[in-house]
């Protein structure tokens, strides 16, 4: 396993402290199990996509919470009928618990099965209040009060 120091960056960024401890006991702990694959996408500015291939599962064996931030996808397979007796098993049927660590202002929209597949479609929602906003400039000794978006501000 590679082991990569994250101290400068520590040094030049601020409140990204959780972020980089998170990135750094990712590196070191030990690969969990792959089951079951999936695939994180873009699908929009501000849209993403989970798609997770959960074969051999139905919708009422699965389960999707999200609390606070974090994203949790597991699977219980129903004991099948004892009536069968399976020579080989290739088609995994285990149970799972995946876990998605979400940013803040994203939001599961929905999700849907298709073809073994789990789509869980996630939107990040910044509120106006939140939002990048432009301040005006003004020159000379006047102050006046501009109206800025709700607030009144002194120039």
């Amino acid at each position: 396993m590679r082991h990569f120091d994250l101290t400068p960056l520590y040094r030049s960024t601020v409140g990204f402290d959780r972020l980089f401890s998170m990135l750094d006991a990712k590196g070191t702990e030990q690969q969990g199990s792959a089951y079951p694959p999936y695939n994180i996408e873009r699908t929009g500015e501000s849209s993403y996509r989970i798609t997770m291939a959960v074969a051999g599962f139905k919708e009422d064996e699965l389960t999707i919470e999200a609390k606070e931030h974090v994203l949790t996808v597991s699977g219980d397979k129903h004991p099948e009928g004892e009536d069968r007796e399976v020579l080989y098993r290739g088609i995994a049927s285990r149970a799972f618990e995946r876990r998605f660590q979400i940013a803040e202002y994203v939001k599961v929209i929905g999700a849907s099965m298709e073809h073994g597949l789990l789509h869980i479609d996630l939107i990040r929602e910044i509120p106006e209040a939140k939002k990048p906003r432009k301040i005006d400039i003004t020159s000379g000794d006047k102050t006046e009060h501009k109206q800025i978006e709700g607030e009144t501000v002194a120039h």
